[in-house]
């Protein structure tokens, strides 16, 4: 890994594990965070190469009049058996690592930060220089998911749990892990994190 750019850190945890959270004390901190799923949903949006690969693939029904993602039409046809989420991320997430790699080059902090559920899921994990996990026990992640998303019954949060790498596996494959539980404090873990990272930067 060459000096002259930031370490790249994969920040993961599965459905409700709290990741988005702990990723906001990181920006706090002044530590740049990529979000995957965030600009995932931009560059369906707005990549014209993907939309052409979308629309190819699952139709032209895939984008409403106005050029934006028909949701429902997508929910149905692309996120609903696991062999068409196999392939509508065949397709997603290779655009989401050039637009994270254009991004990381313009940053300039000891280490960046990569937000993605699916991280060792994908093989994005073989790009990354350290990762951190977040993990919760299953039951408080099943109730912070069906608080956050009202449109998702305990069945579809159970089937995208099903999905994801299990938690001890993460936990096993990742180099820090932060327990995100009712009895630990999620800002100190932070902070321990960041100050070995910023040294491993230096």
């Amino acid at each position: 890994m060459s000096n002259s750019r930031p370490l790249w850190v994969g920040i993961t945890g599965g459905i409700g594990s709290g990741k988005s959270t702990v990723a906001k004390i990181f920006r706090l901190l002044g530590i740049p965070v990529y979000s995957s799923d965030d600009r995932a949903k931009w560059l369906m949006a707005n990549d014209s190469e993907l939309k052409s690969q979308i629309s190819t693939v699952f139709g032209e029904e895939s984008y409403l009049p106005d050029g934006a993602v028909n949701r429902a039409f997508l929910a149905e046809n692309a996120f609903s058996d696991r062999s068409k989420v196999t392939q509508i991320n065949a397709l997603v997430h290779p655009a989401v690592g050039r637009d994270f790699r254009a991004w990381a080059e313009n940053q300039t902090s000891p280490y960046l930060l990569k937000e993605a559920a699916l991280l060792f899921e994908t093989g994005a994990v073989r790009e990354l220089d350290k990762v951190i996990n977040v993990s919760s026990p299953l039951k408080i992640r099943v109730a912070r998911t069906l608080m956050r998303d009202p449109h998702r019954d305990e069945t579809q949060v159970n089937q995208i749990i099903d999905q994801q790498m299990p938690d001890e596996e993460k936990n096993e494959l990742a180099d820090f892990v932060i327990k995100n539980t009712d009895n630990k404090l999620l800002i100190p873990q932070v902070l321990e994190i960041h100050r070995k990272l910023c040294e491993g930067a230096n």
